[in-house]
């Protein structure tokens, strides 16, 4: 009995000895062998990690309003186990789908939803997208249907509610929605800006490392491991809101009345080529991103797409025939207008009006947009080979380093050996393909003084973490013609607009302000290696005020849908954009308002008219410069060396698009001038200085003109007729051989 009481002992003693080497053994096994990873294990259970987000930055116009910022949002979000207990799912689901608009079998979905695991219902679900991210007025609703709920049921916990978060809004909509682009739903950036300067904007995310008891309260000897927040650069861009919203509201009138595929308009300081708007239609709003009907409203023409430029781009052929001294505005170089044949090919190249005008000169050609002026200027003259570095120096083979994604560089490419290909290329036509932002860059380096500049949206960014901004400055890429050369093709471009007869662009002409600018309309291809006459792209240029350029814009009307021309259906875009843009900016007109009486200014006055110069006794040249710096529209008749007399005489007021008409030799003395194309008016000026008798047959404009001699003395007969609305010039032959000036361009 005793020695079984013995081994029972020894059993259990070993039993316990045994289990207190297997514990130790496991211990030492744990807690020296395993303790570094047993350790790290605990850290994580008592270590907490709390990120801090950056703020994304601000995007702002040139004035500081914003245009794009980070806004409180808020998620509505339903507990299906709640919901279920009260018994108030219906009640719910037809709460939710009147505010949010979210269908009542796809609430319900949310509402019964149960974890496909355990089979349970679930404690959250999100409601979305229409209650995704909503906005403070839709939240507020929302937190009236929780109170009404909980009024109705005396409970505290209703199953509904909401989650606070950030999204990204646009304050202004859809103004210029292609350069800002928009971020989506989870907050990723998708287009323009928003994309491009994605890094920037975002910033780094802060943490926050401490070490927690396991009722998650800081430990007193936790070891804190903190890494600042950096927020997210600010941007204040070029773009002036106010600019921009003339540009947008002029496009929807005219998007509305033209219907056309696509329009584009920018706008420019050229001193500088700070944007200062940039839109095009269809567009969309980046609020509403997931609303947009067409797809290419997200795309950004001003600097994606290539297109051939038609008669704008005889802006360059001018240029380049002035500073070579190979233009003469002097009614003495003339030309035979209407069509013209290429040494080695035996397809001549036409007018818009193919009989033409008979002999005019440069001058006149340059306002009616003559085709045969510009293949004399820029192929005969300057010559292929200088014509194509002109083209290159305006930057038409590059890109113009604009700091937005994704533009492109044109294309101009003629065959050397193919005469038709060069001689067109004069007047924008064939083997040549630009962008808008390049053109405008062009032209604004006329403006200028003939400095091509690189154009730019960014003004300036600022890191709000240490306050530092850094300003974008203007750069200058070359000079690429001579100030004086600038100045003078800017008097004739001016005169295209001034010139209320025949001038392409009189319709984007502004009473009290120079401007100079030239129309488009270019007939587009047909993907065959030819051309659909019943789609055309139509386009306008220019800048304004010619003696002291404050704003450059450019025109794009791609297929309006009668097929109207550049100065029908791009230069009132343009008249109407710069004329409030110019009274915004506070540039004063070169004539003044007059009161009509009890200090009220009389809206619908007329404005005081320019008054002739006195330009007798100069000489022709100097007479002939000072006209063309102010703008006027002018004559000369004689070879004399020196102005004997002018019509209006100095002082007289000068009526929209008159001429002034400079002596150089006595009456007696004088040829009588080619005067078709003139009104019947000017016809009677000239003719009475010249006291030549006149008889007059028809009505309208003068289109022929016979000289006789009756009694002894000169007499001219004037033939009139009808002038059919004078259109741009169109770079290929219309269907017939008739000679018609068809549709305003």
């Amino acid at each position: 009995m005793v020695k079984r009481i013995k081994l029972r002992t020894l059993f259990i003693g070993g039993c316990i000895t045994l289990f207190f080497l297997v514990l130790i053994g496991r211990v030492f096994y744990i807690q020296v062998l395993n303790g570094d990873d047993w350790q790290k294990e605990a850290a994580k259970q008592w270590g907490h990690k709390a990120v801090i987000k950056a703020e994304r930055g601000t995007i702002s116009d040139r004035n500081g309003n914003v245009l794009a910022s980070d806004v409180p949002a808020y998620t509505v979000v339903v507990s299906p186990e709640t919901i279920a207990t009260l018994k108030i799912g219906d009640e719910v689901i037809k709460g939710l789908h009147e505010l949010l608009g979210k269908p009542e079998n796809e609430l319900r979905k949310l509402v019964e939803a149960k974890d496909p695991k355990t089979g349970k219902l679930l404690k959250n679900r999100e409601v979305r997208n229409e209650g995704w991210k909503i906005d403070e007025v839709l939240k507020e609703k929302v937190d009236a249907f929780i109170k009404e709920l909980r009024e109705e049921h005396d409970i505290l916990e209703t199953g509904v509610g909401w989650v606070r978060e950030q999204k990204r809004y646009y304050p202004k909509g859809s103004l210029a929605a292609q350069v800002l682009g928009f971020t989506d739903r989870d907050g990723v950036a998708q287009l323009g800006l928003e994309k491009s300067l994605d890094e920037s904007l975002s910033g780094i995310n802060g943490e926050l490392k401490y070490q927690s008891d396991g009722n998650g309260v800081k430990l007193p000897n936790s070891k804190d491991l903190f890494q600042p927040v950096v927020n997210g650069n600010n941007y204040k861009l070029t773009i002036d809101s106010t600019i921009q919203g003339y540009v947008e509201e002029a496009m929807k009138k005219a998007y509305a009345e033209l219907k056309p595929k696509t329009m584009t308009v920018i706008a420019a300081d050229p001193n500088t080529m700070e944007i200062l708007a940039m839109a095009n239609m269809p567009t969309f709003d980046p609020n509403q991103f997931w609303n947009i009907t067409d797809q290419g409203g997200f795309y950004n023409h001003a600097i994606k797409s290539r297109y051939e430029p038609g008669s704008t781009f005889k802006i360059v052929t001018l240029a380049a025939a002035v500073q070579e001294n190979l233009f003469d505005p002097s009614p003495k170089a003339t030309f035979m207008s209407g069509q013209i044949k290429i040494k080695g090919s035996r397809t001549p190249l036409h007018d818009i009006k193919r009989a033409g005008w008979g002999p005019i000169s440069f001058l006149e050609g340059v306002k009616r947009s003559s085709n045969v002026a510009f293949v004399k200027l820029g192929y005969e003259m300057l010559g292929q080979e200088k014509l194509l570095q002109y083209i290159d120096a305006f930057g038409f083979n590059e890109k113009t380093g604009i700091d937005l994604a994704g533009e492109i560089t044109g294309l101009v490419n003629p065959n050397p050996n193919n005469v038709l290909e060069n001689a067109t290329l004069a007047y924008g036509h064939g083997k040549v393909e630009v962008t808008l932002i390049q053109q405008l860059a062009a032209v604004a380096a006329i403006a200028n003084g003939g400095k091509l500049m690189t154009p730019h949206v960014i003004k300036e960014v600022t890191n709000p973490n240490t306050g530092d901004t850094k300003v974008t400055q203007p750069v200058v890429v070359r000079q690429v013609i001579s100030e004086e050369s600038a100045r003078e093709t800017s008097s004739y471009l001016e005169q295209v607009v001034a010139d209320q007869k025949i001038g392409t662009g009189r319709q984007a002409y502004i009473e009290g302000y120079r401007v100079a600018g030239k129309t488009g309309t270019a007939i587009k291809p047909d993907g065959k290696g030819g051309y659909d006459r019943d789609k055309v792209r139509s386009s306008f240029i220019g800048y304004a005020p010619v003696n002291d350029p404050k704003i450059a814009v450019i025109i794009l009307v791609d297929e309006p849908s009668e097929g109207e021309g550049g100065g029908k259906a791009a230069a009132p875009i343009f008249q109407e954009i710069v004329s409030q843009s110019l009274q915004y900016m506070g540039v004063p007109k070169t004539t003044s308002e007059k009161k009509t009486g009890a200090g009220d200014t009389a809206a619908d006055a007329a404005p005081a008219l320019r008054s002739a110069p006195e330009l007798i006794g100069q000489t022709m040249a100097a007479a002939r410069k000072q006209l063309l710096n102010q703008g006027f529209d002018f004559e000369a008749v004689g070879a004399g060396a020196d102005v004997t007399s002018q019509y209006p005489p100095a002082g007289t007021s000068m009526a929209t698009g008159q001429k002034i008409y400079l002596i150089s030799e006595p009456g007696d003395k004088l040829t009588i001038p080619d005067l078709r194309g003139e009104s019947l008016r000017d016809a009677l000026e000239i003719l009475s200085i010249l006291k030549v008798d006149m008889s007059v047959e028809g009505e309208g404009y003068i289109s022929g003109q016979v000289e006789s001699t009756k009694n002894g003395k000169q007499h001219l007969t004037l033939m009139l007729e009808p002038l059919n609305e004078y259109g741009e010039n169109i770079p290929v032959p219309p269907k017939t051989e008739e000679e018609s000036e068809a549709g305003d361009g």
